[in-house]
């Protein structure tokens, strides 16, 4: 076995040790836990975060950075776009088509984590070392439970570090750039070309770095700019390849539920394996428990912790129940998924467009990458500058920066199964924080969450707006 190989194969390892028993009842038994703490009170107003988002309730004065509907278009711009394309792909090939059931099962319990997770990174936010005021798990543990707790916030940083890597982002775009145009008009050969790769890459990386110069605020516009219109716009591209096959959509249904629960679709049979790629694979896709969604959610501009664990409660239904179900459903239904032996990520998705759109499929899917592969790229890296500056203070966050960008560029020639790897793990490591913490400070949101919306419920009676 050559040294590469033995990184790969010690890296997926470690994925598959953090990912076991434990951390799968953390996440789900956890959501689930907060589920039921919270008496499903969160599901019953999921049509006041529609007002939230409108900026019915948004007050210029009120402490934070971005509006609620920036928020929310930043924490999904950091999880729509590769994780349901190249993800989905990866749940189906590893796992089954049972592993989308699971990934369902995220999705519903990480509607109740995403209403406590976010609350409480408006509820502690807390201040950095260049004094500004900040959210996310770290700041949640510091402000919630005192210093005694910090080696758990130290944890989150630390992994979101390395979580937050731009390298799978890159890695599947300069792949679907290349099968898409590159080999098709001769650019390269079929079997790739090192060049292409790293000049593609040099390009994203400065291009990144236009962004990332405007900070917070100018990824947060990019991102409500570009997010909605490519959520339909690939909606619109699943629904055709649905409607074509529609006779066959209840057979594809009944097989991830069937899969689910019986494990066949996968080599060896194994039930385990179908559980924990869906689980593994729904969390990188809604980031439900992670902590990342916080990062983002701490940053709205609002006084009200509860007004954003309302508006992110449609994070997990819009990315995994809405657009990654509609990514499995044409796979399936395509049929790729059964020759997808040697297929990696993102190919296998534009193989399932191609079966309806021809050559023009991975092209179409290419246009709504690239965004927002794009703008998951500019906000992991605030994401990664928030946990750096948290861990190392302000001075050297332009070396964090410059080390972000170069990643960039090496993602884009790196090994698929490494870069995997390191994030799945990374993301296994920071939900251990983010959940504990939740879960010990949950009593507040639920206290919180009485007061907010018995208000609302009798300044909505009396005729008044705004129950701040």
């Amino acid at each position: 076995m050559s040294f590469l190989a033995s990184i790969d194969a010690a890296l997926a390892a470690f994925a598959n040790f953090v990912w076991g028993t434990p951390l799968l009842v953390l996440l789900v038994g956890g959501g689930l836990a907060l589920l039921i703490y919270s008496r499903g009170r969160p599901y019953r107003h999921l049509g006041h975060s529609i007002d939230l988002l409108r900026g019915v309730y948004d007050d210029p004065k009120d402490p934070g950075q971005v509006p609620h509907r920036q928020a929310l278009s930043t924490a999904l711009s950091g999880t729509l776009g590769l994780g349901n394309i190249a993800g989905v792909a990866i749940a189906i090939s590893t796992g089954g088509p049972g592993a989308i059931f699971w990934m369902w099962v995220t999705a519903l319990v990480g509607v109740a984590t995403k209403f406590y997770t976010a609350s409480l990174a408006v509820m502690f936010r807390g201040r950095d070392a260049a004094g500004e005021l900040q959210g996310g798990p770290m700041y949640v543990i510091r402000e919630g439970l005192g210093k005694k707790w910090m080696p758990l916030a130290l944890l989150f940083a630390v992994a979101g570090l390395c979580g937050m890597l731009p390298v799978f982002q890159s890695n599947q775009t300069v792949q679907l750039l290349r099968e898409s145009f590159a080999v098709p008009l001769g650019w390269v050969p079929a079997d790739g070309s090192l060049l292409f790769d790293f000049a593609t890459g040099l390009v994203i990386a400065a291009a990144a770095a236009v962004v990332i110069a405007g900070r917070i605020q100018r990824i947060g516009k990019f991102a409500v700019r570009i997010v909605p219109g490519m959520v339909l716009f690939y909606l619109a591209l699943t629904l055709m390849v649905i409607g074509y096959f529609w006779q066959q959509v209840p057979a594809a249904l009944a097989l991830i539920f069937s899969d689910a629960f019986n494990g066949e679709a996968v080599a060896g049979g194994a039930l385990g394996a179908v559980i924990a790629t869906g689980i593994s694979r729904g969390a990188f896709s809604n980031e439900a428990g992670i902590g990342t969604e916080s990062l983002a959610h701490g940053a709205a501009k609002t006084r009200e912790p509860i007004r954003e664990g309302v508006v992110a409660m449609l994070g997990p239904i819009i990315d995994t129940l809405i657009i990654c179900t509609c990514t499995a459903l044409v796979i399936l239904l395509t049929g790729v998924w059964q020759q997808a032996d040697g297929i990696a990520g993102v190919t296998l998705t534009a193989n399932a467009f191609s079966e309806v759109f021809g050559h023009w499929g991975p092209v179409l899917l290419l246009l709504m990458v690239l965004p927002l592969a794009f703008s998951t790229i500019v906000t992991f890296w605030y994401y990664g500058v928030k946990c750096f500056v948290f861990l190392f203070g302000s001075r050297w966050q332009g070396l964090y920066t410059a080390i972000y960008i170069l990643l960039i560029v090496i993602g884009a020639v790196a090994s698929l199964n490494a870069v995997n790897s390191i994030i799945i793990g990374m993301y296994a490591i920071m939900a251990i924080p983010t959940m504990t913490s939740t879960l010990l400070l949950a009593r507040h949101v639920n206290r919180a969450a009485h007061d907010y919306f018995v208000k609302m419920a009798a300044d909505e009676k009396a005729g008044l707006k705004d129950p701040a």
